[in-house]
This record gives C-alpha cells, structure tokens and sequence, in this order.
C-alpha cells in the first residue's frame, strides 16, 4: 500500500478490476484499489444525495465527530483523534474522511486527516485493533502553523509524517 500525495488528479481509467490514475502532469499511478482523496474546503455534498450518510446539520460535518470538532469549544490542537469507528457512515463500508469530515468547522489538520485515513484503511484490511488505535501525535504547542502550498512540503504541524503505519508494514509518503 502506498501514500501519494501532491497529486492534481486528471484522469480516471478502468484497467480491468483496478483503476489506473493519471494526474495533470501525466504522472500516472497503476493498480489502484482504493481511492482516498483529500480535496476542498467546504463540502460539496452533492455527490453524496444517493448514499445514506449521517452529516451534523450546523457543520456540514460527519455527525460521528461534531461534538469533537465545533470551533466554538476546541482549536486545531486540542480536538482528538477520529476513526474509523467515528467515521462510518449508515451506507456499508463507506466513510468520509479528511476535511470532508470537518465539514465547515476549520479545525482540521492534515496529520488529523493522516489517522484518520490510517485508521479506515486499516479496518478495510480487516486490522480492527489498528483501525481503533490512535497514533496522532501532535507538536506539543497543540496549534498549527497552517498548511501552506499545495507544491510546498515545508514542515509545519499539518504537514505529513515522515511514514504512516498501518498494522505491522510502514507505508511510505511521498
């Protein structure tokens, strides 16, 4: 399993029972399974009319983690880690991650948004002690500095870990 990140997605083509993706610039990343896209601000829930799912009406956020995240109680630092569990929705095997699941609350940082994924991956591979373990780490002031450029991997506490791990193997970001 791997991490891609940086990736201004293009084009979507079915290879059989995979996908293969190819971004604006012609990078192209074959035998997908699994597609977890970190895009937007404010969630555009359109798309998502068909399928049973449970959204906070005040934040537009996952239901499962409103009281976790509303600006008016916590900052970026202090709001705990979610999973799996939290993010599951009442349509089977679906989950809404990232900032989609921050709806309009601007709480989120990316490394939220890292175990957050972390821990639905692994429940998707069937680790369920993963997928309910949390391994957020946050820098000890607990606030972020703010995400920067898309193209810039400047560190700050919102940008990626040097490597995820799910279960027992190390995924490599980058």
């Amino acid at each position: 399993m791997n991490l891609v990140t940086g990736f201004r997605v293009a084009e979507f083509r079915q290879d059989g029972d995979s996908l293969t993706i190819v971004a604006e610039n012609g990078r192209e990343v074959d035998r997908v399974a699994h597609v977890f896209a970190l895009t937007g601000f404010r969630p555009d829930t359109e798309m998502l009319r068909e399928l049973r799912t449970d959204l906070d009406p005040a934040f537009d956020a996952v239901a499962g983690i409103a009281a976790e995240i509303d600006p008016n109680i916590h900052s970026c630092g202090s709001v705990s880690a979610t999973g799996a569990r939290e993010l599951a929705q009442p349509e089977h095997g679906f989950f809404i991650v990232g900032v989609k699941s921050y709806g309009r609350a601007p709480t989120f940082l990316a490394l939220t948004g890292f175990e957050q994924v972390r821990s639905v991956v692994a429940h998707l591979a069937g680790d369920h002690e993963a997928a309910a373990r949390n391994d957020l780490v946050l820098p000890d002031t607990g606030v972020c500095g703010g995400s920067g450029d898309f193209d810039d991997n400047a560190g700050s506490c919102c940008a990626a870990p040097a490597a995820l791990q799910i279960g027992a193997r190390p995924v490599a970001v980058g």
